[in-house]
């Protein structure tokens, strides 16, 4: 039987120290004295679960360690300790073969810079993961087309990088992700570096897509507006640990301590996202404006 948990992290820790340290974990005093010596803690015994369809947004200030927890659910940073497991795969246990496939099969990775290749086409580039795959040319052109659909970009195939707006660039990049029809889908901090309305129109298209896709996403951002609008449920994270875990409404509401409680101050429910107001597309995704790549 398929467990509703697609994503299960457990007392995960990332310590960066000095190559060849002995990093005890469950030793405080060892670990305090590490720490004296120069290692970081950028990750604290945190433990999670993400259910099969959730839009679940991890927050926190610069520091905080989200961007550290992130990359290790697909062990871009290899975890000191603790355990990982997605859709029923211990990722903590896989070895480099093992690795290289769950990484092919399963999850893919939207990051803030578009990492497009410049030579190639906006088609060539939505591609690229499912040519490293090994799948054939015609049919990732095909996958490459609807998910550049998906996003809004049909008609851009042919274009090249340097043609699109920032927003669009990235639209690129999520669809690149969305043609790997992954398990799931990893976003850090991908709105980052766009200017506030572009910004507004590619979160109000993510929310679009999850409510068309439904696909498992864990999306990290340090902007409060941004996590509440998306998130089905948020963490919120300092000096590498979860503070809160819960729905937006119920952590506005009910801030768990002073820390997040300056979080959310002047806050209100109406930013929360609603589906219902979103404009549904009718057998294809709603554009965004086609002018801003002018």
């Amino acid at each position: 039987m398929t467990s509703d948990k697609l994503l299960k992290v457990k007392r995960l820790w990332k310590v960066f120290a000095p190559k060849g340290a002995n990093i005890d974990v469950n030793d405080s005093d060892a670990l305090a004295q590490a720490e004296e010596m120069g290692a970081v803690s950028a990750v604290k015994g945190v433990s999670l679960e993400v259910a099969r369809g959730e839009f679940f947004v991890i927050m926190g200030l610069s520091g905080s360690g989200k961007s550290t927890l992130i990359r290790c659910l697909l062990r871009l940073v290899e975890p000191t300790s603790g355990e990982i497991w997605a859709d029923g795969q211990e990722v903590t246990g896989l070895d480099e073969a093992g690795l290289i496939q769950f990484r092919r099969d399963k999850v893919a990775m939207v990051f803030q810079h578009y990492g497009l290749l410049p030579h190639k086409t906006v088609l060539e580039n939505a591609a690229f993961g499912l040519k490293l795959k090994g799948v054939s040319l015609a049919e990732r052109q095909e996958r490459a087309k609807e998910s550049l659909e998906l996003v809004g970009l049909a008609g851009w195939e042919d274009h090249h990088p340097a043609a699109l707006s920032g927003g669009m660039q990235q639209r690129v990049g999520i669809a690149r992700a969305l043609a790997m029809n992954p398990t799931l889908l990893l976003m850090d901090e991908p709105f980052s570096g766009l200017d506030p309305l572009i910004r507004k129109d590619m979160q109000d298209e993510l929310v679009a897509l999850q409510e068309r896709l439904n696909v498992t996403t864990v999306f990290v951002t340090h902007d409060l507006d941004e996590a509440v609008h998306l998130g089905d449920r948020m963490a919120i994270m300092r000096d590498g640990e979860v503070v809160q875990l819960g729905e937006p409404d119920e952590i506005l509401r009910n801030p768990a301590d002073r820390y997040v409680e300056r979080f959310v101050e002047g806050r209100d429910l109406s930013q929360r996202r609603r589906l219902a107001s979103v404009p549904k597309a009718q057998g294809k995704s709603v554009p965004l404006d086609a002018a801003e790549g002018a």
